[in-house]
Parts: structure tokens; sequence; C-alpha cells
């Protein structure tokens, strides 16, 4: 008899699925339906032990994961116009309690809840369609949260090592809805995003090439609209170091928001299929220049002290003074830059600690970075090359020079090349604004080129 993880599933969770919700419309979605009802009947046909359900709709924390370890999960229809339907399930409190300890030798943070929780809807639409067909099994309910792609993956390892060491026969539920942004009268409108993303998505979990999980691009992912990414990145991870079968069942965007339902079959053994270790080991070197930003900022947050400056650094490094700017960005978004325009320290490299802990905690922006944001922290350092006084915007480009704009004691900075910034004139008027100069003020220009660092 086969222990572990027997078979994962992806699959959406639309309330108008419900036949008592849609009222008809869920035929407008009869391949999803049908494609439910099938894996119903194939987890039937398991009979597993314990299925296991991560959900984006589960409470959802930045820092940790939740897990549902009350003696049972409740939870109806309700805030649909049907509290009548209502399922309750026996929590597998052993399994639960075997991945808590394996998640903290592993400083994976889990938010163990023992409050009765009710089960959300991304969890209860599978568990209709599953307890039609079976119903002899315990459950367990884990929620995504803001860590890592890597942390999720490493996640559904644990996951996957707690169900074999019990002998545990498991089905794991990855639900998740794929773009909400594929149609002009979906919940989010249509972008473009929104169906290159889906494309993406259901053809990596058809190829199962789980590593492309990890690494998709962060602002595809954002605009997208999306919430299954993290859920399928932990099912992915139950998976690491053996071949994976998989078919798409069914995939539609009928109402604007990408339903798949996927199934996936675990093989042999393939220590090719170890994607962290893979990663770990067959990545570049980081550059010298953010490989010193990084750890400066970790180093700094988590212990609160500016580490000393590592032997091996580039000569160029210790012994050339430069003005650097160090920027910091987190899923696409900015989360800090704090530079200089001419060097105030003893070397380049004091000169990126410095401005690398002032983006972490000084830029009046944000709020000071926080431990759990390392890991997936994207950081870039410009060096600034000398600056150069020009007379007209004719002497600009946005993509190959910075600017700075001054009005007496006033001076608004922008660095060359940044995405969004495709004109002279957007570039001037940024910078001018960051100063507070008005628009009809007088202003003089600088130029800046720099050599950056990602």
């Amino acid at each position: 008899m086969k222990f572990g993880i027997l078979k994962t599933y992806v699959v959406p969770h639309p309330p108008i699925i419900l036949p008592e919700i849609g009222r008809g419309r869920e035929k407008d979605v009869n391949a999803t339906g049908t494609a439910f009802k099938q894996i119903a009947r194939e987890i039937a046909e398991l009979a597993p032990d314990t299925i296991i359900l991560s959900s984006p709709h589960a409470p959802l924390y930045r820092d940790a994961f939740f897990m549902s370890c009350s003696d049972i999960d409740r939870g109806d229809m309700g805030n649909f116009g049907f509290p009548s339907i209502k399922e309750s399930l026996n929590n597998d409190l052993e399994l639960a309690d075997l991945v808590l300890q394996k998640a903290e030798q592993n400083d994976i943070p889990i938010f163990a809840d023992t409050r009765e929780n009710k089960l959300d809807h991304g969890s209860f639409v599978p568990l209709y369609f599953i307890r039609k067909e079976y119903k002899d099994f315990e459950f367990l309910r884990i929620g995504l949260s803001a860590l890592s792609a890597k942390t999720h993956y490493l996640l559904g390892q644990i996951i996957a090592e707690a169900a074999e060491k019990l002998k545990r026969r498991v089905v794991f539920i990855a639900s998740g809805d794929l773009s909400h942004a594929l149609k002009e009268d979906g919940p989010y409108g249509y972008k473009p995003e929104g169906p290159k993303f889906d494309k993406m998505v259901t053809d990596i979990l058809s190829r199962t090439a789980f590593d492309e999980l990890l690494t998709m691009p962060k602002k595809l992912i954002n605009e997208a609209a999306q919430c299954g990414l993290s859920s399928f990145q932990i099912m992915a991870g139950a998976f690491d170091g053996k071949d994976v079968e998989a078919e798409l069942l069914s995939y539609e965007g009928t109402f604007g928001v990408g339903y798949a339902v996927c199934r996936f079959v675990p093989q042999k053994q393939n220590s090719d299929r170890q994607f962290l270790e893979l990663q770990k080991t067959g990545g570049k070197t980081e550059d010298p220049y953010i490989a010193l930003a990084r750890h400066t900022i970790q180093e700094y947050i988590s212990k609160g002290i500016i580490p000393d400056l590592p032997k091996d650094l580039p000569t160029e490094m210790t012994e050339k003074r430069a003005a650097t700017f160090v920027s910091l960005h987190r899923n696409g978004n900015l989360r800090g830059c704090i530079g200089t325009l001419e060097p105030r320290q003893n070397s380049l490299a004091s000169e990126i600690q410095n401005n690398a802990v002032s983006a972490a905690t000084k830029d009046p922006r944000f709020s000071p970075l926080k431990v759990y944001e390392l890991e997936d922290l994207e950081i870039s350092v410009d060096v600034l090359l000398p600056i150069e006084k020009i007379k007209s915007l004719e002497e600009l480009d946005p993509k190959k020079y910075g600017v700075i704009v001054s009005s007496g004691y006033r001076r608004g900075v922008l660095l060359p090349n940044l995405e969004g910034v495709d004109t002279v004139e957007e570039q001037v008027a940024i910078a001018r604004e960051k100063a507070g100069i008005a628009a009809n003020e007088k202003y003089s220009l600088e130029r800046f080129e720099v050599i950056r660092h990602e």
C-alpha cells in the first residue's frame, strides 16, 4: 500500500458552480463542473486517510502561514445567500502537529489556530463536490502568506515528509483561481497580462515544470490579479525530487476569471527535480555589489548590526569612492530607494552599505523592512558617474541619463532607465514634483549616467 501524497489537484473555487447558487449559470462553466465531478470520483476510489487543502481565502498573514488546528472545521455558504449548504469536517491534528514540528525546524512560521474556524469558500467549493462522493477522511486546511515562493514550496516538501512519516494516505488540493482580468466585464476588467498569465501557468502545470512556478515575472503576477499561484507552489513542493504525471482536465474563463482543473500523480524518484537544491547550486554567483547590499541589509534587519566588509571584495569597491543609490523591490513593487549624489564614505563598498541600510529603514515613503521580507527582496545598486550641468531638455535621454532638477535649496533626482518613464518630459516632471518645484518656477538641470548592478 502506498503512503504519502497519492495525488494532487489544482482546482478553482467559483461559488457559482454550485447549482443552488448558480441557478442555471453553472452550465456556463460546464467543463469545470464536469472536471470537479471526475476528480471527486477519483478521490473516492483512492479512499485517502486525509485531504489537505491550501486556500487563498483562509486567513492570510504577511509573515506566517495559517493552519486550522481546531478539532472540527465547519462552514456554509451563507456569505453567498445559502447558509443551508453546510459542511463539517474532523481535522487530522496528529498530522498537523508533525507539520508544525518540521516547519519550526526549518524556520517556517505557521500560526496554528486552535479556535473553531469557519471554512472559507476557497475550501468549501472543492469539498462540496468531493463529499458528494467520499466522506471518510480527516482534513487539514492551510492558508497562504506573503512569504517567498521558495518558502511556499518548502512547506509543500514538509507536508509530504510528514504524511510519509505517519504513513498517511493523502490527497492534496491546491485551491486557487487564475487571472481575474480576462474580460472587460470581469471582476477586474481586462488586462493583457491576464490571458498571458493563464497561458503561462497552465503550460507550466501541464509540463510539471514546477521550478518555473518559483521564478515567474513579478510584474505579470501582480497585473494578472490572480489568487492561486502560491497555493500551486505549495503543491509543487510536495512532489520535490519526483517525476510527476500531469493532465489538464479543463480550463475556462467564461466569467472573466481563469478556472483550471489539473491532476498530478507522483512517479519515480528523480534528483534532477529537487528544485530548491538546484537553485542553490546551479545559479550564477551574485554580483558582489548586490551581494554586499543584501548581506548588509540582512544583518542589520535581523541583528541590528552593520557587518564588517568582506575580505574578498573587488579592489574597485574598497579603493575607490563613488556616489550610489540602492533600490529595493518586492513582488515588483518599490520597497525603498536611498542614495547619494556625492560620495560620503571612505570607499564605494561603505557607500553601498550605508545606502543599503537607509533604503531598508529610512525611506520616508515606507515602514522599515521586516525580517520576513528579506528572502524575496530584489536589490539593485546604481553607481553614479560624474554629474554634468545641461542647458536644455534636448540633452536628456531618460533611458541613458538620470536627471537632477534644482531650484534654490530644493533638489529632485530621478534615476535613468526606470520602468514607466519613457519621455524626457515625464522624467523631468517627476523629479521636479519630488522636489516640490512648481511647473512655472525657474529651475536648473543636471544629468548623470550610472553603472547599474542588478
